[in-house]
């Protein structure tokens, strides 16, 4: 059974065991004794073959339940093959066998008497080839036959002869006294059944392949038998099953494991089984641990005595033997004992919400509303703690059980909501034709999920704003006076398909419409409207309100969490938060609601090139294109190919950069998705600086914003600041340039996030004519108290204060940042500014490679830490300023100390002191 041909997989102890048993001299017999299909017959044919191997003559019985009644029924099937010998037998043992046999009448003979004719038989068959005489399912065997063959079994010893007996342990058995030597045979170990499953069943869903793993809990024929089933009945899955249906569907052989004995159970102990099994009462001897609230099974005596149930010795409660038993309950249970079960155990978890929901949708048939509230109730209170996947479920089951054809339609139209933000579009769009069955298309709800569907799967901001925009106002008309969950999807989803669109035109007819709705737009809302469309016209404040808004995270939906950080996107925040989107995403990504947990892990990658993390940003972005092409999201897809591409070109990977850039525009430009044909413009912007190429990288800038202005609704137009005055004066372009850092102090961006203060600080420096103004941009810039927080734009900064203190200063003075530009350039991965600012240094008279020798192997945030412990702040107060744990702080100064040759805390500031002496030689 857990065999391929002959190879048996793990049971290294038996094996042992019978292959001592069979090389061993002299006769013995054994017993195998296990449960149904833990694989005793795959050992009686292992041991066979050994025997074989060894030129024993093989001869085999089976037991057989027909035939139990029938005395020496069992003992003529091992004898037959040897009547050949019989004739050679004295008169007295020859006698013996024809009455047995029938051959003869005359009074039966005792069990010694027989006994011993036997084993006189016995000798004299093995004279010439020892035998192995193998009896498989003996506890069917007659029971006249049990007895001699125990007599037979207890007196081998000395001869050519070796018994082996297979039988099951839930059934008695005349062996059970036969006082023969045993070996237990018990199920597999987890690696030999993930072996078995893995040869037999190879390319499983691992989802699937996990459910027959804990299903089977080591039987060999469960292993081998449920997979086909398994595939073939998943996706049927009923409403019961999605409520309390604990295991899965068996088929017959499987069913008969167990069934036999549930079956003979009488009529409460078999509810008390049900009961245990849709609660999810575990399996094993450790399977509930003490607080555990599953339903206890109480006076099941009589299933424990039959095999069916143990006791956990932690807890003194009852738990299922084996998984089968659990599933083989539920399966042979009727629909309404099942429905009985049910609404038992609603009762019995009164206080716990999911799990009496859970009961009651199981244990109705008819439309019942009480229980449909209940049911969307404990779904609105799963999804904050990442139950996405099981609201869905819910809010579905709620549907159908609605009284009214508004609330069915407004639940299922909540589901898809749901279901698309957890990234099941195609659930999502059989949900909306469900709730449109009976009505429009262009209802609210149904809007709400076609719309996101179409933006996301497929890019369709055309469509999908239009379809929204006639919902919104359709909802208005109909009179909507006070804030309704409906109106407030509807509205973050325009803002969501304004945002990929970055039209001007559909921004302000967003405004026209949102700006005299007052409350019924909710504050979450107001703060998307304000940060995704045009930061610099709409910004002032969005700080202060996104901190306040994500002082309740952990109360908060995903989608409002992930959104919330969009926003801090816009405004150069997102470092704040990053823990708690990291605790959000694996949670999403583990419980498969995976849309959100795209644009998180996008979030999460910005954040990781915006402080220099750039490793971990590729890895981020990799983990993301795979999870969206996985799920063919397609806009998904193409918006991270966009930041890959964003993050090669910062990495001067000009022809990756390039070959991303065209792959993002050829989708995006013809669909109308500005957000992302920005981002493209700015890979073209970024890829041309870093390769020197001053002209390209202004006119892919010009591109993006005229200089002296800031395009409205275009979002790369701030972020690209400093490109556009680069590029402008490396092109003799000063007045553009100066006219464009100009603007930026005019429209408050200092005001608006750190990176904006930073990059227009460097701006304004880099475009004076005034040497003392210059002098005060650059150190109002470089000593920014965010400045560190984004380290490729203040190396820039370095680089050009450098570049302009060499002319204006002399060499000696442009040492120091051009030291810091280069440090921060090697450490980013940015090989091309690197060269740039060491060609500076050389310039200017000085080593680069002895002035970065003592950080050179430092990360950024490795320096950032040790300039904060150098600093005198303990491992906390720096794990707060840096967003992380104290523990990862010390593993950062773990890694710190040898690179700067010192081994102590106290020795950072002296390290830290060589090099800024270094770097002003």
């Amino acid at each position: 059974m857990e065999s391929i041909g002959r190879t048996m997989v793990g049971r290294e102890r038996e094996r042992e065991v019978l292959s001592d048993f069979v090389t061993a001299s002299g006769g013995r017999a054994l017993v195998l004794r296990g449960d149904t299909g833990v694989g005793k017959s795959a050992l009686l044919e292992h041991v066979a073959d050994l025997a074989a191997a060894e030129k024993h003559r093989v001869i085999r019985a089976a037991g057989v339940e027909a035939e139990s009644e029938l005395p020496f029924a069992g003992l003529h099937q091992f004898l037959y093959p040897l009547l050949s010998h019989i004739d050679r037998l004295d008169d007295v043992h020859r006698r013996v066998f024809d009455v047995i046999f029938g051959r003869t009448e005359g009074t039966p003979p005792s069990v010694m008497t027989l006994g011993i004719a036997v084993l006189d038989l016995l000798s004299l068959a093995a004279s010439q080839n020892p035998l192995l005489l193998v009896l498989d399912d003996g506890q069917w065997l007659d029971a006249s036959s049990i007895q001699v063959c125990g007599f037979v079994g207890r007196r081998l010893t000395g001869s050519s002869v070796k018994l082996v007996v297979v039988l099951r342990s839930d059934l008695p058995s005349g062996f059970d006294t036969a006082a023969l030597p045993e070996l237990p045979v018990t199920t597999l170990s987890e690696s030999a059944s993930e072996r078995l499953l893995d040869m037999h069943h190879p390319g499983l869903d691992q989802r699937i392949r996990r459910l027959v793993l804990d299903e089977a809990h080591g039987n060999p024929l469960a292993l081998l038998e449920l997979p086909p089933y398994v595939r073939g009945n998943r996706a049927a899955r009923t409403a019961e099953e999605l409520f309390g249906y604990t295991g899965i569907p068996l088929p017959l052989r499987l069913q008969q494991v167990y069934g036999a004995r549930i079956a003979a159970l009488g009529d409460a102990v078999r509810a008390e089984l049900l009961r245990g099994a849709l609660d999810g009462v575990g399996a094993g001897t450790a399977a509930d641990r003490p607080g555990s609230t599953h339903y206890r099974m109480m006076e099941a005596d009589e299933a424990a005595d039959c095999g069916l149930l143990d006791i956990d010795p932690l807890t003194g409660n009852f738990v299922f033997r084996h998984p089968l038993v659990r599933s083989t309950a539920v399966q042979l249970a009727t629909p309404n004992e099942r429905r009985a079960a049910h609404a038992v155990l609603a009762q019995v978890h009164h206080d716990d919400l999911e799990r009496r929901a859970t009961h009651l949708a199981a244990s109705v048939v008819d439309p019942d509303e009480e229980v449909a509230a209940m049911l969307e109730a404990a779904a609105n209170s799963a999804v904050p703690r990442g139950g996405a996947m099981a609201a869905v479920a819910w809010l579905t089951r709620a549907a159908e059980l609605s009284e009214s054809h508004e609330e069915r339609s407004r639940r299922l139209g909540s589901a898809a909501y749901i279901a698309g933000h957890s990234g099941q579009l195609d659930q999502a769009q059989r949900l909306v034709r469900a709730g449109t069955g009976a009505g429009s298309n262009d209802s609210p709800a149904s809007v709400v999920a076609s719309a996101y569907v179409a933006l996301f799967e497929d890019g369709d901001v055309r469509s999908s704003q239009r379809q929204v925009f006639a919902a919104i106002e359709s909802m208005l008309d109909s009179g909507v006076r006070e804030p309704d969950e409906l109106l407030t999807r509807l509205v973050d989803l325009l803002l969501a398909i304004n945002q990929y669109a970055s039209d001007k035109t559909a921004w302000e007819r967003s405004h026209e419409l949102l700006d005299p709705l007052g409350d019924l737009v909710s504050t979450y809302s107001r703060i998307y409207q304000d940060a995704w469309g045009d930061v610099v016209r709409r910004g002032a404040g969005v700080h202060e309100r996104v901190e306040r808004a994500f002082a309740g995270v952990h109360e908060m939906e995903p989608w409002d969490a992930t959104r919330l950080g969009v926003a801090a996107y816009h405004v150069d925040t997102l470092s704040q938060y990053r823990p708690a989107l990291q605790r959000t995403v694996d949670r999403e990504v583990e419980t498969g609601a995976l849309a959100d947990a795209m644009t998180m892990l996008h979030l999460i990658m910005l954040d990781q090139i915006a402080v220099g993390e750039w490793d971990e940003a590729e890895r981020t972005g990799q983990r993301c294109l795979e999870l969206t092409t996985t799920h063919r999201h397609a806009l998904f897809v193409h918006h991270t190919q966009a930041y890959l591409g964003l993050l090669a070109a910062l990495r001067g990977e000009a022809d990756r950069a390039r070959e991303l850039q065209a792959m993002v525009d050829a989708w995006a430009r013809p669909r109308g998705v500005g957000f992302l044909t920005q981002i493209t413009d700015t890979i073209g912007t970024t890829a041309a600086l870093t390769e020197g190429d001053y002209e390209a990288a202004y006119l892919h800038a010009i591109g993006i914003t005229p200089p002296g202005t800031f395009e409205p609704y275009a979002h790369q137009a701030p972020r690209t600041l400093l490109d556009l005055v680069e590029a402008a004066l490396h092109t003799g372009r000063t007045e553009q340039a100066r006219t464009h850092a100009l603007a930026a102090r005019d429209a408050g961006l200092p005001d608006l996030s750190p990176r904006l203060a930073l990059t227009t600080y460097g701006a304004l420096a880099m475009t004076a004519t005034d040497p003392t103004e210059a002098d005060q941009m650059y150190h109002q810039a470089e000593t920014h108290p965010a400045a560190t927080r984004f380290p490729y734009e203040l190396a820039r900064i370095h680089l050009a204060h450098g570049i302009r203190l060499r002319h204006t200063h002399g060499p000696k003075a442009a040492r120091h940042p051009l030291t810091l530009a280069a440090d921060t350039f090697q450490r980013l991965g940015a090989p091309t500014w690197a060269e740039r600012a060491r060609a500076e240094l050389r310039t200017a008279g000085a080593s680069p490679l002895a002035s970065s020798a003592h950080l050179a192997a430092l990360t950024w945030q490795e320096r950032r830490i040790a300039d904060l412990a150098a600093g005198g702040l303990t491992n906390k107060e720096i794990g707060e300023r840096m967003h992380l744990s104290p523990r990862t702080v010390s593993s950062h100064l773990y890694r710190v100390f040898p690179k700067l040759g010192i081994t102590s805390r106290a020795a950072l500031r002296d390290a830290l002191g060589r090099l800024s002496s270094d770097q002003n030689v």
